[in-house]
Formats: structure tokens, C-alpha cells, sequence
């Protein structure tokens, strides 16, 4: 398998450090509002990464982290006159139903910064006995760039021009401005009553800090894989690895990968424009959570995708066909023994082929559907026999559990379809037509089409 390295800036061969076994590290949320699409197709990307690896017979282990203590979730809490932990606490539950909804799979752990402040004082105190730091009148510790050599490396920066010995405390700064970065930040009156003893006083972490330890808390100090947007690259992927490798002396990450950015019609998201949405506002417009995840992950992950309501309408599409599709093999499916034809061989070596290439995504699935047209022309012409479907079946499940679209729904939703579905099959058998008619109306007003057939009422979505 071939990966994409931002570390090398190539793509190269995927070596596990041990074999057959995955550490991998993803980026997660900041809690302080509802994860909007963007942050949503990243999880989506990392999500098909973990779901692949696993399609190849690999143990993953994967960790993602909960910021829940940073300068943005401080503001907006004290803005709200809420307790921190209350605050978080529902946007964390947002976003696991979030995750719920899309059918992304859990990661093994969800450390929050917030349970992990001891071992971030330990790890700021490793890095002071080793001269990494420097600690300033009111508190603060800072991570002094200078003393690390191969400090911009990542993100390709030229050390010669970063701006060594200047230092910023917020947890995000500009580009190209390489600063000592703050590792404990001492407290200040703002900060309310979010704060932790240390041997530096009052304060509380840095958010670069925070990444590091809980990732190798369960990954050790050097693993895999390391996800995240581009737009931690720099500085926050950057200075992990100083904190990291300074602390450590080890190589920390092998592997680095970034997702691009979405664009909605062509323009970056802006709540003043009108088009920054949340998966709750999607799901309000009537689209189904599986036409939204097969959109987000419809796009390479390394070039931008261009989100549009077009989009999320042409994949409903697809995911109709996928599932007729599915209906259909099962309708003939039997006792026989399951056979792989040479077409649906063909095409599980194609789809893993391209996702073997940097999970090329648009590729495999335009392998799937050429295969998925000529299932359908063998089945409209009776030409499939019971062995090749069953075999096409079981396929086709294979690389469900890699796309996670065919059976991804809204539970409640699907429940209030079931139930008016058996409301009208009640209507129709009393011949309530009326009661019929109006169950039907309500259905479509849900975006819900039904096709009577012989075998009961089968149902889509537009």
C-alpha cells in the first residue's frame, strides 16, 4: 500500500512498524461548537483510512482525542456563563452522534486534554531537564525552536528565516511565523476558575502539548500514522513533533496525512455568506446521512471537494443503485455454494488496487460501477446463476464494509418509514384507499418513493 507522506512529500510504500499490526492517531474534535461539514469530511477520510487497513487483514489501533480545554472552549464557555466540563460535555455528545449518524466507527479511546494535565506536567518537566524550555515571569513555559534543529521540517519551512527567540501563547498563530510556542500557559484572570496547580504555578496546557501525550500515552513515542487537515500541518503538527521528539529522542510519527479543505459551491465556508453547514442542518434539508457520507468521501482526500446539494443528490442516486442492486442478488441468493466470478474477481482486485494507490477513492468506485452495471444487465437479462450471485452478494458486503454507505442510516427515520410503510399496507388491505393516499403523501414529503411489487413494497429515497 502506498500513502502519501506530507513528512516527505511523496507517496511512499506503507511499512507498519509492527507487522500486521496499526498504531494510528487522528486529530478530533474541538469541543466548543457542532462539527461542521469540513471537520466532518476529515473524520470521513480517516474513517475510510482505518476501515481499508482493516479490509487488508490489519489490526488497527486507533486514538483520537477530545479538546476540550483550549483557548477557543474557555472563551466560548465563560461567553455562555457555563462551566467548562457542562459545556463540553455537549458538544463531546454532539459529535459522538454525529459519528453515530455518518457511521463512522469509534476509535478505541477518546482521551479528553482535560484527563491527561498530570502527564502533560510530567512531559513539560522532561523537556525542561533537557533545556527545551524557558519559563517567563508569569508563569508560562515556552518550547525554545532554537534548540531543536529539524524544527519546520514538516512543514517545509526554511529554519533560517523562522523568527527564534519571539514567542506567542495563543494556541494558533500565522504561517511562516515559526515562534517559541507555549507549553504550560500561566494563569491569567481571564481564564476564570479553568485552571491547574503545577510547579510553575497556576495555569493550564498548551494545545500542542496536549496532542502528544495522550497519543503516546496509548500509542508509545514513535507510531505509524497521524491524521489531520491541512491546516495542521503548521503549526500544531509541526510542534508536536519538536515537543515530542525533544522529549522522547525518539521518531515519534512515521507516516503524516492531511486532508484538503471543502469548499461549498465553489467558496470557502463562511456563516456570513450562508453556506456553513452542520450535519443537523443537512439532515433538516431532508438528505440522508448516507448520501452526505458518500459525498464526503466521494473526493480524493488530498484535493479539495466541492460540496453542493447537487452532489448530495446524484449520490443518493448511486446509493439507490447499490441497494436495488443488493435487493436483487438476495432475492436469488440460496443454499448454493458462493462463487466469484471472473467479473466480480476482477473487480475486487480493481477496488483494492486503487485504494492500494493513496486510497484513490474515485477510482474504486468507479471500478464498483462498472462492475454494478454489468450485475445489473446480467440480472435484467436472467443470465446470473445462483453461485455468482451469492458470490456477488458477498462482494458486495466486502466492500460495504469499506464505503460504510449501503447500510448507513438514520435509525429513528428509518423506524418512522417502516411504520408508516405498514400504516398504508394496512390501509391498502382494509381498501382505506384514502388512508392509503394520504400515508403516501406523507411519505414523499419525507423524500420517500415507494414501488409496490409482488414480493411487498420496496422503498428509496429521491
Amino acid at each position: 500500500m502506498q500513502l502519501y507522506n506530507t513528512l516527505h512529500r511523496k507517496k511512499e510504500k506503507f511499512n507498519p512498524l509492527n507487522k500486521g499490526k496499526v498504531s494510528l492517531y487522528t486529530c478530533g474534535p474541538t469541543v466548543y461548537d457542532f462539527a461542521h461539514i469540513g471537520n466532518l469530511r476529515a473524520f470521513l477520510f480517516e474513517d475510510i483510512l482505518r476501515r481499508y487497513l482493516e479490509f487488508l487483514g490489519l489490526e488497527v489501533l486507533h486514538v483520537m482525542n477530545i479538546t476540550d480545554i483550549d483557548d477557543k472552549t474557555i472563551r466560548k464557555s465563560q461567553d455562555e456563563g457555563r462551566s467548562l466540563i457542562d459545556f463540553t460535555n455537549e458538544y463531546t455528545d454532539a459529535f459522538f452522534e454525529d459519528l453515530r449518524v455518518l457511521n463512522i466507527n469509534l476509535a478505541h479511546h477518546y482521551p479528553r486534554a482535560t484527563e491527561f494535565v498530570p502527564q502533560m506536567i510530567r512531559t513539560i518537566q522532561i523537556l525542561e531537564e533537557k533545556g527545551f524550555t524557558y519559563t517567563t515571569e508569569d508563569g508560562s513555559v515556552f518550547f525554545k525552536i532554537a534548540q531543536f534543529p529539524e524544527y519546520g521540517r514538516l512543514a517545509h519551512l526554511d529554519p533560517e528565516q523562522l523568527k527564534s527567540g519571539e514567542r506567542v501563547a495563543e494556541d494558533e498563530y500565522e504561517k511562516e511565523e515559526g515562534r517559541d510556542f507555549a507549553l504550560w500557559k500561566g494563569y491569567k484572570p481571564t481564564d476564570g476558575d479553568v485552571y491547574w496547580d503545577s510547579p510553575w504555578g497556576k495555569g493550564r496546557p498548551g494545545w500542542h502539548i496536549e496532542c502528544s501525550v495522550m497519543s503516546t500515552y496509548y500509542l508509545g513515542n514513535h507510531f505509524d500514522i497521524h491524521c489531520g487537515g491541512v491546516d495542521n500541518i503548521f503549526p500544531h503538527h509541526e510542534n508536536e513533533i519538536a515537543q515530542s521528539c525533544a522529549a522522547s529522542g525518539e521518531g515519534f510519527v512515521n507516516y503524516w496525512l492531511h486532508n484538503e479543505h471543502l469548499l461549498v459551491d465553489g467558496q470557502k465556508m463562511s456563516k456570513s455568506m450562508g453556506n456553513f453547514y452542520t450535519l443537523r442542518d443537512l439532515l433538516e434539508k431532508g438528505f440522508s446521512p448516507e448520501a452526505l457520507r458518500y459525498t464526503l468521501i466521494s473526493t480524493h482526500y488530498r484535493s479539495k471537494l466541492n460540496f453542493t446539494f447537487e452532489k448530495v443528490k446524484a449520490a443518493q442516486k448511486c446509493i439507490n443503485k447499490l441497494r436495488e442492486l443488493k435487493r436483487r442478488l438476495k432475492k436469488i441468493d440460496n443454499e448454493e455454494d458462493e462463487v466469484l466470478n471472473s467479473e466480480t474477481e476482477t473487480m475486487l482486485s480493481k477496488f483494492s488496487e486503487k485504494l492500494e494507490d493513496d486510497l484513490n477513492i474515485s477510482g474504486a468506485l468507479g471500478e464498483l460501477f462498472i462492475w454494478v452495471n454489468y450485475l445489473f444487465a446480467e440480472l435484467d437479462n436472467d443470465k446470473l446463476d445462483c453461485c455468482s450471485a451469492k458470490g456477488a452478494l458477498s462482494a458486495l458486503r466486502k466492500i460495504d464494509s469499506v464505503l460504510g454507505v449501503i447500510d448507513c442510516a438514520n435509525l429513528e427515520v428509518d423506524d418512522i418509514i417502516h411504520e408508516l410503510i405498514k400504516d398504508r399496507e394496512k390501509a391498502r388491505s382494509d381498501k382505506n384507499w384514502e388512508k392509503a393516499d394520504e400515508v403516501r403523501k406523507q411519505l414523499d414529503e419525507l423524500g420517500i418513493v415507494l414501488d409496490d411489487t409482488p414480493e411487498g413494497t420496496i422503498w428509496k429515497r429521491k
